[in-house]
């Protein structure tokens, strides 16, 4: 197993230093489900909840998140995001899929972001559903794939 980078010599924690490395084009893509309940199904369809458009607010949130992730993640870096797309689709049975792609040109990849955008779009559907009802299931979020950097392009394979 190759040495953690996340790790000093005496096992504590630091911050890798990336100041020596050339900004790069950086990629990534995450995805994640939330299972609804039927009725709370029917009032995302439906346009019926309070607290307003649910995909819509989610999507900000979701853009948000991904901006923040450093002040969330203790050991990311604050990163030059240049992009971010966020998709969220309704799907059968009763459920949000979504979908985010970030991107920078930097000294680290954006995986963390990617998958902080996908989870903060969540968080945000749970809370907008939860008065509706509360039996909502968020996962699995995963990382679909990463382009950039010294380990170069990755993609999630199926077993």
């Amino acid at each position: 197993m190759s040495k953690l980078t996340h790790m000093d010599d005496e096992g504590n924690a630091r911050m890798v230093d990336v100041g020596a490395k050339s900004p790069t084009q950086r990629e990534a893509v995450a995805e994640g489900w939330i299972q609804l309940t039927p009725s709370a199904f029917d009032c995302l369809q439906a346009g019926d909840v309070p607290k307003g458009d649910v995909l819509q607010i989610a999507q900000i949130a979701g853009i948000q998140a991904a901006k923040k992730t450093s002040d969330l993640i203790p050991l990311c870096h604050p990163l030059p995001i240049s992009g971010i797309k966020l998709v969220l689709e309704t799907e059968a049975p009763n459920r949000v899929y979504v979908w985010a792609r970030v991107r920078c040109d930097g000294k680290t990849g954006v995986e963390m972001e990617a998958l902080t955008a996908v989870s903060g779009a969540l968080l945000c559907v749970y809370d907008m559903l939860k008065a509706i009802d509360k039996n909502l299931i968020i996962g699995p979020i995963q990382l679909v794939e990463k382009s950039g950097g010294k380990s170069g392009d990755w993609k999630r394979q199926e077993p």
